[in-house]
């Protein structure tokens, strides 16, 4: 068997097999194989007798089956896709468009009469007409011909810290490095039904779609509207017949915390993995009780890296005060622990989480200084040009010689002559009953720990739990008992939301 080099061959191979199967579906539309393949052949031809080739395209679309369909065009042109989303603050498209300045963008009919408000110019494809361009095999042929698999494929953008936002690039080897081996640590298989809760605009979609085509397996995207009832939620997961999740920790909880177990259960769910945040105990436990033959896996990992890292099978009990270890890391992956000298922490010792191997991104579009802060030389080992990652994670391992994540480098603080970690007062925070959601930051200039929560909790009877439990200089200083919890797009803890929160307040 040849060695594969396109992630379009994932597609290639499955459709003889199935190619009436639905591969991507939501509530208004269902895409079978042949439709995807028919689709994105006809995309490629269109781009490529416009002369476009090696070169970003924008995926401007609201989140559907068409959307992913638009990505896998743009690969057959020989280009690579930058998702974009109608959700996304309009300041922010604009200074992606600023960046990328490309002469390209897919929308639909929704999508297609804003894009002049962000001063785009180029051309524009509109979906529903693209797909009918006839497909032209010696063009898409010439263009395979041609490609290698350290072409890029894709751009996702985070936020900067400076405001300005990072496009990572990646090309097909890491991808196809990260689907062969999550698709094994999390046995996928031609049975699997997804059921997405991530924007398209992040990488960590890239679980669902790359092994839909991998397998011959569907992805059901759930409608966001669920993701604010929990009930319909579950509901949803059990109409589908969904039985592998990749989520985010939040959306996780948001069914636990809220007690929707007691009105409906996931009936075919067997596969929960979870990731971006630390998964409370006290919560994990709920999960474990309603699913308890289902396989739960912790993953870990950085955009940067290409999606997913490190993974641990959670096999075994933890206390509510535990933190559930980040594991060990993929096949053909290499992570290091390097402390504020640069040396291999010790065992057991706190060092910050740099890795290497394949799975490595390009780096930043167009930002090499950026670039080049991250991506650094393997200062371990001297001899050839050897980049490792630097995540800004900090970890440890523990006597299974596990991985335990620690803290982000920028969580960590110095209080009252202490280094603390945020994390842990929200652990704490997090057991006590009535608490369903918690975020903790710090103001530098006065010297205070600011505490915010949901749930029904008394804010005294918490205060006073906190100071049995934690040291003095832990103590928030102030305790905020807020509506809901502020996330990014990808689900994660928006601290810089609470800061604001707090900011106008003080």
């Amino acid at each position: 068997m040849n060695m594969q080099t396109n992630l379009l061959e994932y597609l290639e191979q499955t459709l003889p097999r199935v190619p009436d199967k639905v591969a991507f579906a939501d509530d208004q539309t269902q895409l079978t194989f042949a439709q995807v393949s028919q689709n994105a052949r006809a995309i490629g031809s269109a781009l490529a007798a416009d002369g476009l080739s090696g070169e970003p395209v924008v995926v401007f679309m609201e989140k559907s089956p068409a959307a992913i369909n638009a990505f896998f065009g743009v690969i057959y042109a020989g280009c690579y896709y930058v998702p974009l989303d109608i959700e996304m603050p309009a300041f922010r498209i604009e200074m992606i468009l600023e960046q990328l300045q490309p002469r390209a963008v897919i929308c639909d009919g929704t999508t297609e009469p804003q894009l002049a408000q962000f001063g785009y110019t180029g051309r524009t494809y509109l979906f529903d007409e693209t797909v009918k361009t006839p497909v032209s095999d010696a063009a898409l042929a010439k263009i395979r011909e041609k490609q290698l698999d350290i072409d890029p494929i894709y751009i996702v953008f985070t936020s900067g810290s400076t405001g300005v936002p990072k496009g990572i690039q990646a090309c097909h080897r890491s991808v196809i490095d990260y689907i062969e081996n999550l698709s094994e640590t999390l046995g996928f298989s031609e049975n699997t039904v997804f059921g997405n809760q991530t924007p398209l605009y992040f990488d960590a979609c890239l679980k669902e779609l790359y092994p839909t085509l991998k397998f011959g397996a569907t992805t059901w995207l759930v409608p966001k509207q669920c993701f604010s009832f929990p009930i319909k939620l579950v509901e949803y997961l059990n109409a589908h017949q969904i039985n592998t999740v990749c989520w985010v920790v939040s959306a996780l909880t948001m069914i636990s915390a809220t007690g929707t177990f007691k009105t409906v259960k996931p009936e075919t769910l067997h596969t929960v993995a979870f990731g971006s945040e630390v998964f409370p105990v006290k919560q994990f436990k709920l999960w474990r009780e309603v699913l308890p033959d289902a396989k739960f896996t912790n993953l870990y990992g950085p955009t940067e890296a290409t999606g997913m890292s490190c993974y641990y099978h959670v096999d075994r009990d933890f206390e509510d005060t535990d933190a559930i270890p980040i594991g060990r890391p993929f096949r053909n992956t290499g992570i290091i622990l390097l402390d504020e000298n640069n040396n291999e922490a010790k065992y057991g010792e706190p060092g910050e989480i740099c890795i290497r191997g394949t799975c490595l991104t390009m780096g930043y579009f167009g930002q090499p200084e950026k670039t080049a802060e991250v991506f650094t030389q393997n200062p371990l080992q001297k001899r050839y040009p050897e980049l490792i990652y630097r995540t800004g994670d900090i970890a440890h391992y523990n006597e299974d010689g596990d991985l335990v994540f620690v803290s982000r480098k920028d969580y960590q603080i110095k209080h009252m002559g202490h280094r603390i970690e945020l994390g842990e007062i929200e652990i704490n925070c997090g057991l006590f009953e009535g608490v369903e959601a918690v975020g903790c930051i710090y103001d530098k200039g006065k010297g205070k720990i600011v505490l915010f929560y949901t749930g029904p909790a008394e804010k005294a009877a918490l205060a006073a739990y906190l100071k049995q439990r934690l040291p003095r200089y832990m103590q928030p200083n102030r305790i905020r008992q807020i509506e809901s919890m502020p996330h990014t797009p990808n689900g994660k803890l928006d601290r810089k939301a609470l800061t604001a929160m707090y900011e106008q307040e003080a």
